[in-house]
Formats: C-alpha cells, structure tokens, sequence
C-alpha cells in the first residue's frame, strides 16, 4: 500500500479519476437498453444467456415459490437468525427516518398540511457476481416495507440459498433471475414478463450503474453508485483494527477506494505494515489485493484539520473517525456515513448497525446521505384555502402574476372576487 504526501497535486489527481465518465460502459448499457425497449422479452432472455450463462427459455424468470421455500430449509438456523437480527434494526432506523404527516395554518383561512404516500412499485437489484449480496436485498426491502410500498419486485441474475431464504423470511415473493442493464432496462420500461416499477433501487457494476443513469429521465433511481470508497482519519489509533477496515472496503472490487489520512508518520508505517500482513490471509483472486495496489493508499496531511478539509472536498461514501470522535465530527460536513470511535468496524455498519448501506458515492455525499425510508415515498403538499384566506391573499397574488407578465393567472384571481 502506498504511502503518499496529501500534496494539491495528489488530491487533484483523487478528485478527478472519479470524475471521469465512463464512456465505454454507457455505450454497452445504451445498446442492451435499446435491444430491451425493441423486443422485450426476447432481447432479455437474449442478454441474459451471453452475460449471465442463464437460459430463461429453460428457467422460468420469476423464481417459483417452491424454490424459495426450498432455499429456507437449506440454510442454518444461525443464519436467519442472524439475517432476522439484521432486519430488525435496520427496521428500526427507517421507521424513525419515515417523514411524517403534518399541518399548518401558515395565516388565518390558508392551511398548508403534508400527505406521505409510497410509491406503488419498486425495483430493488441485488448484485450476483461473486456472491449474491444478502445484505442489499436488507438494505433496500425493508425501507420499502416500512415505507408501505405496494410492489417491490427483486432481480438477480444468481440469487444463492441464502438470498432466496432472507426473501422469504422477509415475505418477497418477486424474484427474477436476471441482472444487469438488460434488469435495469426491463424494470424501467417493462416487458411482456417483467412490469414497470417506478423507481429502482440497488447497487451494481459499472454497467448497471450507467444503465440507471440512462434510463433515471424515465424512472427514477436512488442515487448513482459509483466504486466503494472508505476514508480512515485519524492521529492515532490500532493499527491492526484500521487496517482491517481499509481492507474490508477494498475487497469489494479492484476499483474500491481506500484510504487512510493522517498526519502521523509512525501511524502510517504501522498501519502499511499491517495491511501487508493481513493481505496474505486472503485468497489472491480477493480483490482487496488490487485494489490495495493500484487505488488505495496511506494519504500523510500536514495537520487533522488539513487531514478533514480533505475529507469534506473528497465527501466519501464511508468515513471513520476511531480518534477523538467528538470534536472531528464537528468538522466534518460531508459523508455517506460515518462510524464514530475505534469500536465502530466499517462491516457493521454494511450489514446489522441499521444504518443503510447503500451510500451516495463519487462525491454525491456533497449533496445528500444514504438511502432512508423517505426515498420510498412521496410527500404531497395539500392547500386548503377558505374565503376570509382568498382574500388576504388575493390583492398581493395578482401583482405578483401581473409583474411576470401572466394575465391569465391574475384572472384566476380576480375571478373569484
């Protein structure tokens, strides 16, 4: 793992390799959406046998409910157990996220309340490359489920005994066995087999994420998901402990970001030795190995303040702060999330904590946080204006239409005088 002096040159390298569009990807992404748009079904089944080895001519698309009853009694107790422990809390947070109802008489006779509605039909897409991920499938149903949304409709191109057991103990019972920009074009426009879903939730690869971006001016999607980044701050702390979370979102891809920023010295030897160490309990094939080579790297500030100035400009998609929590949480303006304290391993926060792991990334944490409950619904607002409210508000509504020049709109007013 390198180690790096956070000089302007550095930084500016870091913040523009994640900039960079990728070009290649919305080509391909382009082509299978249009294929899926043209010919439905055929261009899905098509796609999915070259991409994914599946044939859905022989393999129903909607996983059958006898397959995921199945899939629950092949798994241990523990782990749905441990998937029920997962599901409980993550319950919990996006209850307390959920927006709420509410009313207010803004002057006498004008009343301004809010209506919290769920989108009726959903997309989650649950990753099926090395693993299908449990967690995802977590992360995006259970919001939804406290969100109150009608249909929530799952893909993966390879959902394991483990996926299909969590859906189960979860209640979903709409899987289909498809993945990539083919899932994405056919839960965004539909097709003869796959229904329209209003909004699409999930990570993927690079082509998923171009093909969500391609089709959000159709049906919208809860944020772009771009390579896994991780920003470790601190002056002190165990070595062995942030080495360990550098690799952990390391090893989600060769692309994953990790980092460490600090102004000590003997902290960054120590933790380059351990990251070293460590790397040969993984099998070489982990993609930890090239990410730690080639993306990741040991990142020596001048000072924490410089160290967190960075932070914020880099707006990660996780964040530690194991050293002196309190008073760098302060300031700090921008992140995914953040594990407070050297107890806080990032893996926690991805599977049990509660918190959503699904996180804005390429510097999206700028602009909003992670997935919560109230990216399932819709508030509408409702105006309640009664007559003795008209006329407060009448005289000052048509100067204001008549000074944008919109005399249809001051005679919607005068109208009613």
């Amino acid at each position: 793992m390198r180690i790096l002096k956070l000089t302007s040159v550095i930084e500016t390298n870091l913040l523009r390799a994640r900039q960079q569009r990728d070009l290649e990807a919305e080509r391909v992404a382009g082509g299978i959406i249009a294929d899926v748009r043209k010919r439905g079904d055929a261009a899905l089944a098509t796609w999915t046998t070259k991409l994914d080895g599946i044939d859905l001519r022989r393999s129903r698309v909607w996983i059958s409910q006898r397959e995921i009853t199945t899939a629950r009694k092949q798994v241990s107790p523990e782990f749905l157990r441990a998937v029920r422990h997962a599901e409980q809390n993550i319950r919990r947070v996006a209850e307390k996220q959920l927006p709420r109802p509410w009313s207010l008489e803004v002057e006498p006779g004008v009343a301004i309340s809010q209506l919290v509605r769920p989108i009726e039909a959903i997309g989650c897409y649950i990753p099926g490359g090395r693993f299908a991920l449990v967690s995802t499938l977590l992360m995006t149903v259970v919001p939804a489920q406290v969100a109150g949304v009608n249909r929530i409709s799952v893909v993966c191109p390879k959902p394991n005994s483990e996926l299909l057991a969590a859906a189960h103990l979860l209640g979903v019972t709409q899987i289909a066995r498809i993945g990539g920009a083919q899932a994405i074009a056919a839960l965004a426009y539909g097709t003869q087999s796959i229904p329209r879903v209003d909004k699409i939730f999930g990570p993927g690869n690079r082509f998923v994420t171009a093909a969500k971006q391609l089709v959000g001016s159709d049906c919208a999607i809860d944020l772009p998901a771009g390579p896994t980044e991780a920003i470790i701050l601190a002056a002190k702390g165990n070595p062995k402990w942030i080495a360990a979370d550098l690799l952990a979102q390391a090893e989600h891809a060769p692309d994953a970001g990790s980092f460490l920023v600090t102004p000590s010295v003997k902290l960054a030897r120590a933790v380059e030795q351990e990251v070293t160490e460590q790397l040969t309990k993984f099998p070489a094939d982990n993609p930890a190995h090239a990410s730690m080579l080639e993306t990741g790297a040991i990142l020596l500030a001048t000072s924490l303040e410089a160290a967190c100035a960075f932070s914020n400009r880099f707006a990660p998609e996780h964040l530690s702060l194991p050293d002196n929590p309190a008073t760098l949480l302060e300031k700090i303006s921008a992140a995914g999330t953040i594990f407070l304290g050297p107890w806080g391993a990032q893996p926690l926060g991805d599977y049990i904590s509660g918190s959503n792991h699904v996180l804005p990334t390429g510097g999206w944490a700028r602009m909003r946080g992670g997935l919560s409950a109230a990216d399932f619904v819709k508030c509408i607002s409702v105006q309640t204006i009664q007559r003795h409210g008209f006329k407060r508000l009448a005289d000052d509504a048509v100067r204001l239409a008549k000074a944008e020049g919109l005399l249809a709109h001051a005679n919607a007013v005068e109208a009613r005088r």
